[in-house]
């Protein structure tokens, strides 16, 4: 047989040396003892030891009792000295540490307070920067150049205070055991030191991000312009793209029209590539002028059907109109001839050239149809267009020139055959203008009377012109008509001088 090793007494092996202390169910403790019986083991000296006299030895039973009364002594003692040994190893705090426990904590809670202010002056930094590199894409004025500088600035002293911080933290390890009261003293005063700085610098912080208002105001509005207005150049040029489509299908070329939305095509290049690289004022005058450029373009390409047609019908009109002055321009001689017969010279003179100036004016209007027909048949619309203006300006010239000369020869057959009553026109527009002039007044304005008498002495002198064996009834109908004009600007001024004063 081995030998098993004495074990040492442990509190759970006492416990469970400590015997029953009631008698066993069954067992003859239960009953009871006898007086005569004698005892089962023999009595045993202690080696060593003379037993006192008069002292009987104890028995085997007495001395089982004795040990099972010292175990239940020594149990509490043995616990009680346990229990500080589990709750200081694996290295955890002590439980009572007196001043050194309680600048521990506050050297904690002044940790803690710093790592708050921190982080509360880290998160609006990250803020400000976001707000400033917004005003910085967007303008580029002196005063958002000066508003990046103070932020530079104010980015430094931010890492002094956060640096002081971080260096308190480092010099201080709240965490040891063996912490004394003057080292967690200074470590609360040095924490709160950082916390009171990273505080001033945080309100520096909010006083330069709330004068920032205006700039990001501006700076955000612009950016929020961005997106959209870079989407409307983009469908504009859609939709000049499918205009133009829809015109060629229908036969016409429309080829400026194609060779100017080529020409936006690397302006919408750069509109992809984003205002990151172009800048977002430049980005957004770019899409404006593009999607004005398109939508041009779009609304000429939806224009130009009818534009064709209006040019057919100006083509088929004109033609018209110039064979028909042909025609009137042959009737001038006969009028000329005429004027000559029963007028004075001055009466015609000015419209001898009329018949040759208006046959050449007529052939210029013909040349210049067949080359807006020319132009129109190679849809060269602008060219056409053009050419059309100018065929108009020549059939209107003639047309005015021929007239003039039928309007001459019946002017001067109603004033020869009754010429009061020019007279009789012009003084009633004379007295009517003198009338105006003397309302309210009791002598005239020398402003008004002095051309209202110049135009009665000039109609006196015109009628003077009828008199003599050939008169000049072309010069009597100008200077009437001349004298008119005179008092209808008499007339004008004073209304509009009363209406002045009237306000």
């Amino acid at each position: 047989m081995t030998a098993t090793p004495a074990q040492p007494y442990s509190p759970l092996t006492l416990l469970r040396r400590v015997p029953r202390l009631g008698p066993r169910r069954g067992s003859a403790a239960g009953r009871a003892p006898q007086p005569d019986a004698a005892p089962r083991e023999a009595h045993r000296n202690i080696p060593g030891r003379e037993p006192r006299p008069g002292v009987p030895a104890p028995t085997g039973r007495a001395t089982r009792a004795a040990l099972d009364t010292l175990t239940l002594v020594a149990l509490p003692l043995l616990v009680a000295l346990a229990l500080p040994v589990s709750f200081a190893g694996g290295g955890t705090r002590r439980w009572f540490g007196g001043r050194a426990e309680s600048q521990r904590a506050e050297a904690q809670a002044a940790k803690d307070a710093a790592a708050a202010a921190f982080y509360e002056l880290d998160t609006a930094q990250r803020d400000l920067r976001i707000s400033i590199e917004t005003i910085t894409a967007v303008d580029d004025s002196p005063a958002a150049r000066r508003a990046v500088t103070d932020f530079e600035a104010l980015g430094r002293r931010i890492d002094e205070a956060s640096g002081r911080y971080i260096n308190a933290v480092d010099a201080h390890d709240l965490d040891r055991d063996d912490l004394e009261a003057a080292a967690a003293n200074r470590a609360r005063t040095e924490l709160s030191a950082a916390k009171d700085q990273l505080g001033q610098v945080k309100q520096e912080l909010d006083r330069f991000e709330s004068g920032l208002g205006p700039l990001l105001g501006k700076a955000e509005t612009q950016l929020a312009r961005l997106a959209p207005a870079v989407e409307r150049a983009r469908q504009a040029l859609l939709a000049a793209s499918n205009a133009l489509d829809a015109v060629r299908s229908s036969g016409l070329r429309a080829d400026d029209l194609a060779a100017r939305l080529a020409a936006l095509g690397p302006e919408l290049t750069k509109l992809n590539q984003g205002a990151g690289q172009h800048g977002v004022p430049q980005t957004l005058e770019r899409a404006t002028q593009v999607a004005r450029e398109a939508e041009a373009i779009r609304a000429q390409a939806d224009q130009l059907p009818e534009r064709a047609a209006e040019i057919d019908h100006r083509l088929v009109s004109l033609r018209t109109r110039a064979q028909a002055l042909t025609t009137r321009a042959g009737q001038v001689d006969p009028v000329l001839s005429e004027l000559r017969r029963r007028f004075s010279a001055a009466c015609w003179q000015d419209l001898q050239q009329v018949p040759q100036q208006a046959g050449e004016n007529v052939r210029q209007a013909e040349l210049k149809l067949k080359e807006a027909q020319a132009a129109r048949d190679a849809q060269r619309w602008p060219d056409a267009t053009s050419l059309l203006s100018t065929v108009r300006a020549l059939l209107n010239t003639t047309d005015e020139a021929v007239s003039a000369a039928g309007d001459r020869l019946r002017r001067l057959n109603a004033v020869q055959k009754d010429p009061q009553q020019e007279i009789d026109r012009t003084r009633f527009a004379i007295r009517d203008a003198q009338r105006l002039a003397m309302t309210g007044r009791t002598t005239p304005d020398p402003r008004h009377a002095r051309p209202l008498d110049e135009a009665v002495a000039r109609l006196d002198q015109a009628i003077t012109t009828l008199e003599g064996r050939h008169p000049d009834y072309w010069h009597f109908l100008t200077e009437t008509e001349e004298v008119r004009q005179s008092v209808a600007r008499v007339v004008t001024q004073i209304r509009e001088e009363r209406g002045t004063a009237s306000h």
